[in-house]
């Protein structure tokens, strides 16, 4: 299975070609919790700090400026640290 890509600071031409400030926002407070991906999700973190640990896999860092992609049928925990800001799409 695929893993999660975190692409650091991505350049802004990038973003907005890929419409990524059109995408619906998710925001959510410090909390822990299981989640499954169904289908790839792409997301841009506006603000937060979060670690998201797959099932049987290890740690991935990620918040603010990170332009993240999960793969889909992915089962893993959130731990945000940080209030989570961020835009997503799904597919």
């Amino acid at each position: 299975m695929s893993k999660i890509k975190v692409e650091h600071n991505p350049d802004q031409e990038k973003l907005e070609k890929q419409g990524i400030f059109d995408w619906p926002i998710w925001q959510k407070e410090e909390s822990e919790f299981p989640w499954s991906y169904d289908q790839k999700e792409t997301c841009y973190f506006l603000e937060g700090d979060v670690v998201v640990t797959p099932e049987n896999g290890e740690p991935v860092k990620m918040g603010k400026g990170d332009l993240v992609t999960f793969p889909a049928g992915m089962q893993c925990t959130w731990k945000i640290n940080k209030k989570v800001k961020k835009h997503y799409t799904m597919g």
